[in-house]
């Protein structure tokens, strides 16, 4: 059995060298890029969503064990089709070469410089499996516009999407244009480690550290979207019953299995009894039930569900108050289902385990604060976070919030949302990300600034006395530039 499984890592290992070779010949040949092309190929991919729509929820559900239809709908077949159309209608502008200028006189003097913007080559995409679909075709958006080919490795975790959008590829694009790879770990790991000339990957901080290396032995440009733990700042002046269903449709969107999903609250401490309440009566008014309520998304599996537990169990043996939501009082656990519902979690310390991983799940740890103060200094004391949400009418308090903490992007009396606009920049900073995608940022992050500069017929160097032998002419132009 060992023998044939490293026969068979061999042979996929062996296609995905050849389907890279083939398609950076395929670019080479190809080059340069015309806008006709990168249009065609965003139009298949936007028919390949469109047309498949069903067959992708479908699919979704079936790998989740339960996945609300029209949440699929909405995050991954909607945002999709907004990425692919939005690309569509900017590409033509996005191409268009940038003029630059030129420090004096070397305008005057007939000299001109511009920046154009090259497609790199093939680009490698590794699409995680909380929302597979929507985090493969998002950033092929940007990367079909900027004129490369892909070779994408989706998550072994949701296998029936990954299958079936391999199957749907291979009817929309040759394998010169867009390949899928599948396989576990060890494709990835392997996958990760091809001379890509860009590798965009989404998922865990932990295992963003092993594609950073693999990527680096080829100096590969890597974009890495992950997530960490993004923290909501309720304010003294914010409306607690707003706030509250604001969190918990973030919160539980996709059973909080969402990189930008609030990971903890910060709220006032006189208020958190409040807070305790609107959030509960919240859950009621959105998730009346959960165990039988198509609205309401399973945990991915079993292991997944295991590890939300272990962090809940971890924390009442350290002295946490941990809450259960369950407005209809349904029996989770004699359920055959990974259903899970919101936990709070009250009375958290620095050593439990909710306090310093992830939690990308349906749990919420609840700090009380008395100064604002402490609570900037409270996320500032972590690593920086993928969102930082606010919740106030304090115009004061909200750009001491914004300016003091670092984050990868924030959402002002609200959660998620700005991960939303395609003209918004998306990603992270520090364990949170590196680079950002979205609209003509994704553009950019998928291409290659050249700078072009012509010289004019006059000796320039010449002129300004930077050719030796150095003389009085240097002297001068040195005074001129530096005094």
């Amino acid at each position: 059995m060992e023998n044939q499984q490293a026969a068979s890592d061999e042979s996929t290992l062996a296609h995905m060298r050849d389907v890279l070779r083939r398609q950076r010949e395929a670019f080479t040949a190809e080059l340069p890029v015309g806008a006709a092309i990168r249009k065609d190929r965003l139009r298949r991919a936007l028919e390949l969503v469109m047309t498949n729509q069903d067959r992708l929820t479908q699919a979704l559900s079936a790998d989740f064990g339960h996945r609300s239809a029209t949440q699929s709908t909405i995050t991954d077949i909607m945002s999709s089709v907004k990425a692919l159309k939005h690309a569509l209608a900017h590409v033509d502008r996005w191409m268009r070469p940038e003029k630059r200028k030129l420090d004096f006189p070397l305008a005057l003097l007939g000299a001109r410089a511009h920046v154009e913007h090259q497609p790199k080559g093939v680009v490698g995409v590794i699409s995680p499996w909380n929302f597979p679909v929507y985090l493969t075709f998002d950033p092929l958006a940007q990367i079909f516009a900027a004129g490369n080919r892909a070779m994408v490795k989706p998550s072994e975790h949701t296998p029936r999407t990954a299958e079936l959008m391999r199957e749907l590829a291979a009817r929309f694009f040759p394998e010169h244009e867009l390949a899928f790879i599948l396989g576990g770990a060890d494709v990835g790991r392997a996958f990760a480690g091809l001379p890509f000339d860009h590798l965009i990957f989404t998922g865990g901080t932990g295992i963003a550290r092993h594609i950073l290396h693999a990527a680096a032995d080829n100096l590969v440009p890597t974009t890495l979207e992950l997530g960490g733990k993004s923290p909501v700042i309720v304010g003294e002046s914010a409306d607690v019953a707003r706030a509250t269903e604001r969190v918990v449709a973030g919160k539980l969107l996709n059973a909080g299995q969402v990189c930008l999903a609030p990971d903890y609250l910060l709220v006032p401490r006189a208020k958190e009894q409040a807070i305790v309440a609107a959030l509960q009566a919240a859950v009621a008014r959105l998730y009346p039930t959960m165990l039988a309520n198509d609205d309401y998304t399973s945990i991915v599996d079993g292991r997944h569900r295991e590890r939300l537990q272990g962090l809940l169990e971890d924390a009442k043996a350290k002295g946490a108050e941990v809450i259960a939501i369950n407005p209809g009082n349904e029996d989770f656990a004699g359920a055959r289902s990974n259903k899970m519902p919101l936990h709070l979690v009250r009375k958290t310390t620095p050593e439990m385990r909710v306090t310093r991983e992830e939690i990308f799940g349906p749990i919420l740890p609840i700090v009380p604060y008395d100064r604002t103060e402490e609570a900037i200094a409270y996320v500032n004391a972590g690593e920086r976070p993928l969102a930082l949400y606010y919740f106030g009418d304090d115009s004061d308090e909200e750009r001491r919030v914004v300016e003091r903490t670092v984050s990868g992007g924030v959402t002002l009396n609200d959660v998620v949302f700005h991960g939303v606009p395609e003209d918004l920049p998306f990603g992270g900073i520090g364990p949170s990300g590196m680079g950002s995608y979205h609209g003509f940022d994704g553009f950019k992050t998928f291409s290659h600034t050249k700078a072009i500069y012509k010289q004019p017929k006059l000796d320039i160097a010449g002129l300004a006395g930077l050719k030796p032998p150095y003389n009085e002419k240097t002297r001068k132009t040195l005074k001129r530039e530096m005094g």
